[in-house]
């Protein structure tokens, strides 16, 4: 086995009369339900156990997230359980918000790390207990949470330590193996026993989220939004999957919103007109947006619904597009773009609009290009399918438009992939649009997007990086190029163009 591969995750049920004995508080005894060898030494227990208090939302796809309320190491709170032999160190408080409120109320729970007691000279944590607060007696939980007063995580030094939960069940609980209560223990100690492994070998996550937009933010605002055009499920009109495409559109809003708040300085002089909209007086892109190959039209339906100015543009209309409100209809126009043209006015492109490039197949290379060519405020490209200007991407093909490569450095800050596990063509593509868009005169900026998709990688442009006379010329040595191969072709707008 390689050194840093994990141990093998070997779970098997406690049996009450082997082992090291259980948990006391006083005269009650704990139940212990599922155990296994850690992996990992005592000195790491703590980091695993504390991702999993802090992102309890990776256990389960019930929990949106938690919000720590406060924090002590002193006068700890009544509902906090005494342990024989243990002393509690540490208390966090910390409120569990559910995905669906609708469905599932928020919970707040103590989590309580406890050293052996009489204290050593480490005072390492060995034992974890979350308490659940239940008001005024009640025993009512929420489905996300198990049907516990208490659960307990203990790391068991020994000759052969192990890891192991006991918990004090509420009454009639099942606790036996085909419990749901045994299922949810299980899944938690694979949690902690993976968390563990990766603090040891310092693992990191190679697909990093929230790096623009802070998750916290975008989740609040998103579940808003969802209840908002959820509704779009169930009058879609396309062939494709509705589940998908509309909470995707949906993520995809949320996090320009909120993008474009953080980027602008541009208020809005309108009125609020309803205090549950507050997004209708947050900075925006003084061009408004342009969604380059908008398809069924979903984004931009989304955004103009909720106040912002813009366009959608594609080479034909869809199904879609004549069942939205006439307030989207009329922002959505058939139009091919011909980026090889000598002049540089084209409809629709407004100076100071933020283009958005969402898998946009073979308009994906253009995005950078045309910000930098039609004075763009900005710029968002989520790549799908790989092309380069005029044909499938393929690296050696790449070459002839002498981009200059990103150092390796740029390459592992940005998070690009191209070297360890990630060596994919998607990656590579990354690679190869970072260093067009660096060379097109913008700071690069990457973020992976909260969206139901596998290519949920963003490329961003916010900032220039160079002067708008070098990057306005090596755009054009681009096209230049392009010219000259002699292999671009405009797509003539299909359909009842006009009509839009």
């Amino acid at each position: 086995m390689a050194s840093n591969a994990r141990p093998r995750f070997e779970p098997t049920p406690c049996v009450p009369e082997l082992g090291p004995p259980p948990l006391k508080s006083g005269d009650t005894i704990w139940l212990p339900i599922i155990t296994c060898p850690p992996g990992f030494p005592l000195e790491v227990f703590q980091n695993s156990i504390s991702q999993m208090v802090h992102h309890p939302e990776y256990n389960s796809t019930l929990i949106l997230r938690s919000e720590t309320v406060s924090e002590v190491t002193t006068d700890f709170h009544a509902r906090i359980p005494s342990l024989d032999g243990y002393v509690a160190i540490h208390s966090i408080r910390r409120r569990l918000l559910p995905r669906r409120p609708t469905r599932d109320g928020e919970l707040e729970q103590h989590c309580t790390l406890y050293t052996g007691f009489p204290l050593d000279n480490t005072h390492l944590p060995s034992v974890v207990v979350l308490t659940p607060i239940m008001e005024g007696g009640s025993t009512e939980l929420p489905y996300y949470h198990p049907r516990v007063a208490h659960i307990a995580f203990r790391y068991i030094s020994s000759e052969e330590s192990v890891l192991r939960i006991e918990v004090l069940p509420l009454p009639d609980t099942p606790t036996d193996v085909n419990s749901r209560l045994y299922r949810t223990c299980l899944a938690l100690l694979d949690t902690v026993h993976r968390y563990g492994w990766g603090a040891m070998v310092n693992y990191q996550k190679r697909v990093i989220h929230d790096n623009l937009v802070p998750r916290d933010p975008y989740q609040d605002l998103y579940l808003k939004m969802r209840e908002r055009h959820k509704h779009l499920v169930e009058t879609w009109k396309e062939v494709t999957d509705p589940l998908k495409h509309v909470f995707e559109d949906i993520g995809i809003a949320t996090y320009l919103m909120l993008l474009w708040k953080d980027s602008y300085s541009h208020i809005p002089t309108r009125t609020l007109e309803h205090d549950d909209r507050p997004w209708l007086s947050w900075p925006r892109p003084s061009g408004g947006f342009l969604d380059l190959g908008c398809g069924n039209g979903l984004l931009t339906h989304i955004l103009v619904s909720e106040g912002y100015e813009g366009h959608g543009i594609d080479i034909r209309a869809r199904t879609s597009w004549s069942h939205y409100p006439e307030s989207t209809e009329s922002h959505l126009h058939v139009h091919a773009i011909d980026p090889l043209r000598k002049d540089t006015t084209q409809p629709f492109f407004s100076p100071g609009a933020f283009l958005i490039g969402n898998h946009a197949d073979e308009l994906t290379p253009w995005v950078p290009l045309l910000s930098t060519l039609y004075a763009a405020s900005g710029y968002i490209s989520i790549p799908c399918c790989a092309f380069t200007f005029d044909s499938r991407f393929q690296r050696s093909q790449a070459l002839p438009y002498d981009i200059p490569p990103l150092p390796s450095s740029s390459i592992e800050h940005l998070n690009l992939g191209g070297s360890g596990n990630n060596t994919s063509s998607y990656s590579q593509y990354r690679i190869w649009l970072a260093s067009l868009s660096l060379h097109c005169g913008w700071e690069i900026e990457c973020d992976t997007l909260r969206i139901p998709s596998t290519r949920n990688w963003a490329l961003i442009g916010r900032q220039r990086s160079q002067s708008g006379d070098e990057a306005l010329s090596n755009v054009q040595t681009i096209l230049n190029v392009v010219r000259g191969r002699g292999a671009f072709k405009t797509r003539e707008p299909e359909g009842k163009g006009g009509d839009h």
